[in-house]
């Protein structure tokens, strides 16, 4: 069992699978803003090759859990284990190298306006000083952009894409450094159920094709029953349950069952 979630308690079907390895620990987490305390001893563990889903209400702190995870922000107390470094701790050359192997796909998709596809999906290969001839880098977007299905849409630029279309040149360029861990900002949001639903497939297509570990943020219960291996529900600050879709959806919780009605 995951002993370090110590607000809930797990049942048998989401103990760590013996072998498996926390690519991402948390421990004892606090962040406020003023006299807003979003997040009060927040502990997780993410395992290897994992979607691990958060789900709790807007509002409730999920965003602010995965930017303290990424470094975007600081926490108050507390360890946040990425890859065996305690995020808090690094300083600015070790963090951006912790970031090379955790892609980040923001809910706006964050593509650059004045940029083509080509060179949004270059941009995170030079920011990190990655050296690699023209043909190599080429060679990693063509495949980044064939994951996602959208290899002609290479020269193409944000604004002649659709809402899908820009989510899924967000994840192309989030793959194409092949992290270790995705963090997703609410992958589905604001997409039409249809879009919404190859969205979710391409997040099971990278778990599978490159054993990646995740982080879902969501409270959309379509995205969260299709993902997740493992969910964990975010109310009050904390981690008060974790569990299987199924196993939570039977929760006596009613702060839980609440979000399956």
């Amino acid at each position: 069992m995951d002993t370090l979630i110590v607000n809930e308690q797990p049942d048998t079907a989401t103990r760590r699978p013996e072998g498996s390895e926390a690519v991402i620990t948390i421990d004892h987490l606090y962040k406020s803003f003023g006299d807003n305390q979003v997040l009060q001893d927040f502990n997780l563990s993410l395992y290897r090759g994992e979607n691990l889903v958060v789900l709790g209400k807007s509002g409730s702190g999920k965003s602010v859990l995965i930017k303290c995870i990424i470094g975007l922000l600081e926490p108050d107390a507390g360890s946040i284990y990425v890859l065996g470094e305690n995020i808090p701790d690094l300083e600015h050359d070790a963090l951006d190298q912790i970031r090379t192997r955790v892609g980040f796909l923001f809910q706006s998709n964050a593509l650059y306006d004045s940029m083509t596809v080509r060179e949004n999906l270059e941009f995170p290969l030079r920011r990190h000083w990655i050296d690699k001839t023209r043909a190599e880098v080429d060679e990693m977007v063509m495949e980044a952009l064939e994951n996602v299905g959208l290899a002609h849409t290479v020269d193409m630029m944000p604004a002649e894409l659709s809402g899908g279309m820009r989510k899924r040149i967000g994840l192309a360029r989030t793959l194409i450094l092949k992290p270790d861990i995705i963090l997703y900002d609410e992958p589905t949001t604001g997409l039409d159920p249809i879009t919404a639903r190859e969205i979710n497939q391409l997040i099971l297509d990278v778990q599978r094709k490159y054993n990646t570990s995740a982080i879902i943020i969501s409270h959309d219960m379509k995205c969260v029953e299709y993902t997740a291996n493992r969910i964990a529900v975010l109310i009050d600050g904390r981690c008060q349950h974790i569990g299987t879709f199924e196993s939570l959806s039977r929760s006596d919780d009613p702060r839980v069952t609440a979000f399956f009605l």
